[in-house]
């Protein structure tokens, strides 16, 4: 007997005579071992088509499965689908070698042989591959639950999943009979195998089929550092003073991402509704980082902003007059607002930057507007008794309204779009966007839960924001 044959020959030859289950017994006995529960083939072999029925079965599994990963329109990635291969050869290597010359110590009769020991795992590992592919699906798209998606739960699961297909091997070995120090060998090698694949191999059989990108790009050229030193100045000379027993309303307007169009259109919604609305006519100024703008906006950079906190000041009462600040980017769980200007590079902006800067220019009545995920964690930072504070969000969950096709955020459209336009009042707009958006967030199927904006407004400001609204209320009636 050569030495193939001894590892496909592991019961003695007299224990049960050899012969055929149907693929559907396989399948069934594949699903016992995958839950851990004996399989029920011993002293019967796979016919090739078995295997090569099972195998071409879960591929093409795999297969719809990682299409649903990708939503939207996505190609298949031959070489992406090739890669992940080589561990099931190498797989396949050390089961065999586990095998050979294998003799079963035990009497009864068990499962014998590489290609058994290969239908029942492929089978065996079907329901992890659902529960695994499931997750993915859902994580791809935005169907997680927040608590789900965090660190600890995450990896719980992730650690989980490779436990399960740790274990369907160590079951299958004890199946097969494995002695310890072959059992201990393999199921390590093995374990090694899928940590390396899971962490340095993860190319995809499918690939998203990216839009075409035709948005400009910034060019750093001599003239554009020129003119933005010219556009400064400009802005900062073209102020307007302020009105000598009037509490003047000054605005500054931030948006440091470049890469969505919805940022730029809301800083000039927000910008036009204080002048319209709050008599702010030449007592704003924008600060934005997009490609259409390099020649007619100053850009916004963190530098940028203490400075025009630092002009705004010089030209406000900043003990009497009031200054709206409404920031709008991609915000982070660490509370930190992106900025993207390619090749321009911008350092994110924190809410104590923004606090030092105010604090360092001593503007005294202050209303703060955050549109961003995770926004929430900019209040207590920006917190004070002369300040209002409203965030698109809590400190727990994203907002929502910021991609590519949106026309503005739903906090800035519900908050400053419409409410703002109908009262003068912060505070009224903020309570009366809320509940607006919370329901288009349902509507939409928000994934996270109710974005939850926040607003906390000191004692100090109050009697100034409404004093300032009722002059407002005034001037607008006929």
């Amino acid at each position: 007997m050569n030495d193939v044959q001894a590892a496909a020959t592991v019961a003695p030859a007299a224990s049960q005579p050899e012969g055929r289950l149907g693929l559907a017994r396989w399948i069934r006995e594949g699903l016992r071992t995958g839950f851990l529960v004996q399989a029920r083939v011993a002293g019967h072999q796979p016919a090739p088509w078995q295997l090569l029925a099972v195998v071409a079965g879960v591929v093409l599994l795999e297969l719809a499965l990682g299409r649903l990963e990708v939503p939207g329109p996505a190609e298949f990635d031959l070489r992406g689908w090739l890669i992940p291969w080589w561990s099931s050869g190498l797989s396949a290597l050390l089961v065999w070698a586990a095998l050979w010359r294998h003799r079963s110590a035990a009497s009864a009769p068990r499962p014998a042989g590489v290609a058994t020991w290969f239908l029942l795992s492929f089978v065996g590992t079907v329901p992890l591959l659902l529960a695994g592919e499931a997750l993915n699906i859902a994580h791809a798209r935005d169907a997680i639950p927040s608590w789900l998606a965090s660190g600890a739960v995450a990896w719980t699961l992730f650690i989980g999943l490779i436990v399960w297909g740790l274990l369907i091997q160590l079951w299958l070995g004890v199946q097969f009979g494995l002695r310890r120090w072959r059992l201990v060998a393999l199921t390590s090698a093995l374990f090694g195998l899928s940590l390396l694949g899971a962490w340095h191999f993860r190319d995809s059989a499918w690939e998203a089929i990216r839009e075409r990108d035709d948005r400009p790009r910034l060019s750093l050229t001599q003239e554009t550092f020129e003119r933005q030193q010219a556009l400064w100045q400009e802005s900062v000379q073209g102020l307007a003073p302020q009105r000598p027993g009037v509490v003047d309303v000054y605005g500054l307007v931030f948006a440091p991402y470049a890469y969505e169009d919805v940022f730029l259109r809301e800083s000039d919604m927000v910008a036009g509704v204080l002048a319209d609305r709050f008599e702010a006519q030449g007592r704003v100024l924008r600060l934005v980082n997009h490609a259409r703008t390099a020649d007619s906006l100053p850009w916004a950079t963190p530098l940028n902003l203490q400075r025009a906190i630092s002009a705004l000041a010089q030209r406000m009462d900043r003990e009497q007059d009031v200054l709206v600040v409404y920031l709008t980017s991609h915000g982070a769980s660490n509370f930190q607002l992106a900025a993207e200007h390619w090749p321009l590079q911008v350092p994110g902006l924190t809410p104590q930057d923004l606090r030092q800067a105010l604090d360092a220019a001593g503007i005294r009545h202050r209303v703060i507007a955050v549109s961003a995920c995770y926004s929430g964690g900019w209040v207590q930072p920006l917190a004070g008794d002369t300040t209002l504070v409203m965030t698109a969000a809590d400190p727990e969950h994203t907002s929502y309204g910021c991609g590519r096709k949106s026309e503005l955020t739903f906090f800035g459209r519900a908050v400053f779009h419409e409410q703002l336009r109908a009262t003068h009042s912060f505070e009224q707009a903020f309570a009366a966007a809320v509940p607006v958006i919370k329901r288009r967030e349902d509507e939409a199927g928000k994934p996270d839960g109710f974005s939850n904006p926040q607003i906390q407004v000191g004692a100090g400001i109050r009697p100034v924001l409404d004093q300032l609204s009722r002059r407002l209320d005034g001037a607008a009636k006929p």
